[in-house]
């Protein structure tokens, strides 16, 4: 028998298609063998939404001979093992199936075990997705219902503005209807939308939030600053952000024209991630807050949980097994994380184009800390990393102006390119050196850069 939901009308449908794809919902351009997988994965996982119909971009361009698709689809669903039953209505030219969550977990389509992560139905074999569910329970931490708050007294509208604004939601059929849309309200709001949309976490989960400190030298012997952040995660997350940039060290790079530009000791990006992860994976069944640990020589940020059942060391970077799906999908929703796994990756390679090493990690099943080597700014600044100098010593720094003084003497119309040849510097190395002789007047070009030639000043 085929469940039946409340019918959906176009304006709903509109609401559903502006929010995009995600966590919980699926557009398909048509029946595809493809169906049996996304119906399993989000059996496995929340329950969801697939619409047939609807193209990447979020046109609709319909669907034709809507019952026979009607009745493909009840059979697929019947199909999983264990059988299951799923809604097919049509809303206009649009065949919306709404899939419960299972209560018999795990399912599998023709023989293989999905479950949703992020906007994407990963395979999972049998012993995975066992030991998914055996150690994180039926019902995750992040998809339980809150029976203690209040949706009118506790909920903070400002942060769900946020939420609206940085997901391009339009609001217009209300709060409540959104928040069903979502998977966030079953009688109460659940603890994701809590976390979320919370004014003051420390009210429902005093583990839930992210005590930042700055230790003077490399133990935790001295304190020199702390805060600890206890509102909302996204507040909590960009209030992190701010005392990491405010702790860290910040170089100021003037070029001869063109604004000053500044870039912290670190590369940002790889900082987000790294405070996004722990925020997105951590064990919030688990005591202890977040913790962002500011040393001379390094940065250690440490969530509770370690790695997720099924999920190795060497497998982070190319595999993710989000611990809280439902959360997990609202942060992509906001943009503030991307495909499953590719987190680590981008962390790596942000401090790749910084040339400093890449974070190291270490966890358990308890604990999962990412570490940050702080570089030594007194040896080697940004601008030596990346444009091949070196201020090591004043001694080296004399022997390139000299020998860069050499070549010009040699051959005024030398170009930047003869240079690095012959100097061994990179072509950006060479404008360094270049820029910083031209500012302090040993140096000056006559003409244009084409055609132009170098004049020997030698006036400091």
């Amino acid at each position: 028998m085929e469940i039946i939901y409340n019918k959906m009308d176009d304006k709903e449908l509109l609401t559903l298609i502006e929010q995009g794809e995600g966590y919980n919902l699926e557009f398909k351009e048509s029946l595809s063998e493809g169906i049996g997988k996304d119906i399993c994965a989000f059996a496995n996982a929340n329950g969801g939404r697939i619409l047939i119909g609807i193209d990447d971009k979020g046109e609709i361009i319909g669907v034709s001979d809507s019952n026979k698709v009607r009745s493909q689809i009840q059979d697929t669903a019947r199909n999983l093992d264990p059988h299951f039953q799923v809604s097919v209505e049509n809303v206009g030219k649009v065949i919306v199936v709404t899939i419960p969550e299972g209560t018999e977990k795990p399912y599998s389509a023709s023989g293989k075990f999905f479950l949703r992560t992020g906007s994407n139905s990963q395979q999972l074999d049998r012993a995975e997705i066992r030991k998914f569910f055996e150690k994180e329970g039926i019902l995750t931490f992040d998809d339980k219902p809150n029976i203690k708050f209040d949706l009118e007294k506790d909920f903070n509208d400002k942060s769900f503005k946020v939420f609206l604004e940085k997901t391009k939601i339009n609001p217009r059929i209300g709060k409540k209807n959104l928040l069903e849309n979502l998977e966030l309200l079953d009688g109460h709001l659940k603890n994701a939308g809590v976390l979320l949309f919370c004014k003051k976490v420390i009210r429902f989960f005093p583990n839930a939030t992210i005590m930042c400190v700055s230790f003077q030298g490399k133990e935790r012997l001295k304190i020199i600053n702390s805060e600890e952040f206890d509102n909302d995660i996204y507040s909590n997350f960009e209030n992190s952000m701010k005392f990491l940039k405010a702790n860290l060290r910040t170089e100021y790079i003037i070029r001869t024209a063109g604004a000053r530009e500044e870039k912290l000791e670190l590369p940002e990006e790889a900082l987000r991630e790294a405070l996004l992860n722990a925020i997105a994976h951590r064990n919030y069944f688990s005591g202890g807050s977040i913790q962002v640990n500011i040393f001379s020589d390094r940065i250690e940020i440490t969530n509770f949980g370690g790695l997720v059942s099924g999920l190795s060391l060497k497998e982070l970077g190319t595999k993710s097994l989000p611990r809280n799906n439902l959360l997990f999908g609202l942060l992509q929703r906001m943009d503030l994380v991307e495909k499953a796994g590719t987190g680590i990756l981008r962390m790596n390679e942000a401090m790749r184009d910084y040339k400093l090493k890449v974070p190291r990690i270490k966890a358990d099943e308890n604990w999962f800390t990412i570490m940050f080597d702080r570089p030594n700014l007194e040896e080697q600044s940004y601008e030596d990393r990346i444009y091949g100098t070196k201020k090591t010593t004043q001694k080296t720094t004399q022997k390139t102006t000299q020998k860069i003084l050499e070549l010009i003497k040699e051959n005024p119309s030398i170009s930047r390119r003869e240079l690095a040849e012959k100097t061994g510097l990179s072509e950006d190395g060479v404008k360094y050196n270049l820029d910083k002789m031209r500012k302090t007047n040993i140096i000056k070009r006559i003409g244009a850069d084409k055609g132009g030639y170098w004049e020997i000043v030698l006036a400091k």
